[in-house]
Formats: structure tokens, sequence, C-alpha cells
């Protein structure tokens, strides 16, 4: 239930109104807008009567909902979040491009790389340290040291970086990078989801493999609330029965996402699609369906990359997606 509050309420009646639903049991939480106060009740709301609340002088209008996800809902937070990644906002019309290689490598490969997404236009710079991979005998990423090159490659840049993260275990390594990722395989990794929760990192949460809205939408739920309220959704792709691409690019995922919650989306069409040629059109697709931002793999050598090289752009076609992604800005 949410109790949308008139503008002229004054913050001791908003207090007292507080205290009385607690009073019957139910979790307040409070979204404050520039022009209107919103109160979300968390719990069992079958006892509260809405004619009565409807009839009270501070408030405009109840409403019952049914959706179990509470804080990334847009019903409780009608204004667009802004997450803020060491600089770059992403969300409310900020729009951003998270580019870097599948894997870090090598300290001159991620910092050729690095310089040459910042100089197309990338604000963020994503790369792997730890690579979750389907084998076991493939390359499983530089760990430690991945990230110290990632950082090295943001002292030269100045770009924020985002890495991915698998397990509570690893969040001290992780303390000086910008955008913790959790990956497909981890969305429903619930500890470590609780665990993103307790700190205030920015969090990019990918879809998982089979996972549906609502499901990616309840992992954000599990961040959320443990009080962190950084969270970025990222469409990523779905597993279905086609076997030409890599997965299938949900496109119409991230206008739905902008529908139901407040959280910025992402598209990423590099591991949505698996071909460095479909990665152009699926960028610019993302963006007319809504995407605040677009994560894209590059690297200076595809052929020779360690992991996903099908998928992973020269710096050249780079820049000529990031073209046709402002073509596409332009228009909307």
């Amino acid at each position: 239930m949410i109790a949308v509050l008139k503008e002229n309420a004054t913050e001791q009646q908003i207090r007292n109104l507080t205290e009385w639903f607690e009073s019957q049991g139910v979790k307040v939480n409070r979204s404050q807008g520039d022009f209107v106060t919103i109160l979300g009740l968390i719990g069992d709301t079958t006892k509260i009567d809405i004619d009565l609340l409807r009839g009270l002088d501070i408030v405009d209008n109840v409403m019952r909902i049914t959706e179990p996800f509470k804080k990334a809902n847009r019903k409780f937070h009608p204004e667009d979040s802004v997450i803020d990644v060491g600089g770059v906002k992403i969300g409310g019309g900020n729009f951003a491009v998270m580019a870097g290689p599948c894997s870090v490598e090598s300290e001159e490969q991620i910092i050729e790389t690095a310089k040459a997404v910042k100089e197309a236009g990338a604000t963020l710079l994503r790369g792997g340290a730890y690579k979750p991979r389907t084998s076991p005998y493939d390359f499983q990423g530089l760990h430690e040291e991945g990230i110290r090159l990632l950082l090295k490659a943001k002292e030269i840049t100045g770009l924020p970086i985002v890495s991915e993260i698998m397990s509570p275990e690893q969040l001290p390594v992780f303390e000086e990078v910008d955008c913790l990722q959790v990956g497909a395989r981890n969305m429903q990794n619930f500890d470590l989801l609780k665990a993103i929760g307790k700190t205030q990192k920015p969090v990019l949460l990918k879809r998982g493999l089979s996972a549906t809205i609502k499901e990616l939408l309840m992992s954000a739920e599990y961040i959320m609330s443990e009080g962190n309220p950084n969270v970025i959704l990222c469409e990523r792709g779905i597993r279905t029965y086609e076997t030409y691409t890599r997965n299938t690019f949900d496109v119409s995922a991230i206008s739905v996402l902008k529908e139901l919650t407040h959280l910025p989306v992402v598209g990423d069409p590099s591991h949505a699609t698996g071909k460095a040629s479909l990665i152009r059109p699926m960028s610019m697709a993302a963006v007319v369906s809504g995407a605040d931002a677009l994560e894209i793999e590059v690297h200076t050598a595809p052929e020779k990359a360690l992991s996903d090289a099908a998928q992973q752009l020269k710096p050249d076609e780079f820049k000529g997606v990031m073209e046709a992604i402002n073509k596409a800005r332009s228009i909307l």
C-alpha cells in the first residue's frame, strides 16, 4: 500500500502518520520528491482502512499494490533515481557508456584499451578481473592483479571502473572499484547481494540467464533492503531456443523496467548477441528503448582475447558504434 500525501503536509503531520502506521505493525518507506511525499507501507496492511486514510487532511490518495518489490518500485518512487559512479551520473536523463575488455589480460592491454574507449566517448571503463567461466579450464582472470591494473588504468585516464565481484569475501579487494558488477550467474546469490547491500557502492546487477523481470527486481530488492539504494539494472540477454546468437536480447525488458522501476537500466549488447557485428544495431535499439547506459566490450586485438573474442569490438569499430549511439540519442 502507498499513501500519497498533499504538498502542504507538515513534517510533524508526516511524522505522526508514520508513527501511527508503525503502531499498526507495518514498516514505512518514505520517498521525498520535489512536490510530493509518498509513504510506502510494507507488511500486512489488511487491517488499515483505506477510506479512513483518504479522509485525512494530509492524504491525497491511497493505493494498494501487489508487487513484492517495494523499494525498487516506481509507485513508491515516481522520479528516476540518479546513481553517481565515481562522478559519472547514470539515470534521470544522464547517459553513460561502459566500455572495455571482457577480461583484464595485461597492463599494456588494459591501459591501451582504456585510452581508446575514452577517446571514442566512453565514460566508464569495464574489465573483468575475476571471470566466472562455464569451463573450469578456461581463463579465470588475473584476480587481485587485474584489479590493480584497472586502478592503474583509472589513474591514467580518469575513467571510473566497473568490475565483476563473485563472492562476499572479495569485498575488501574491491574497495577502490567504483561500481560492483553482479554477473548473470550470481543474480540470485543472495548472500552476495545482502553483503553488497550493506555497502553504499553502486551496483550493476545483471539479469540472470533465464530470470524473469520480476526475479531481477526482487534481486535488486535484496540489495536495497539492506540499505544500499545505488542499484543499476542490466539487460544482457536471456537463454531461449535460438542458437544463432549467444543469447536473445530482450530489448522490450528495457522499456518494461523503465515503467516498473525508478532504477537506471543498462543494455549489454555484447553478451546479448555474442557477435561483434550485431553490437551497433542492438546498441541503437537499446537506446531508443529507453536505456540509461550501455555496456560494450572492446579489445585492442579481439582475435587474441583470452575470453569472449567473438563479441569484442576493435577500438575503431567502437568509435563507429559511439557515433551511431549519438545519432540514435539525437532523435529521442
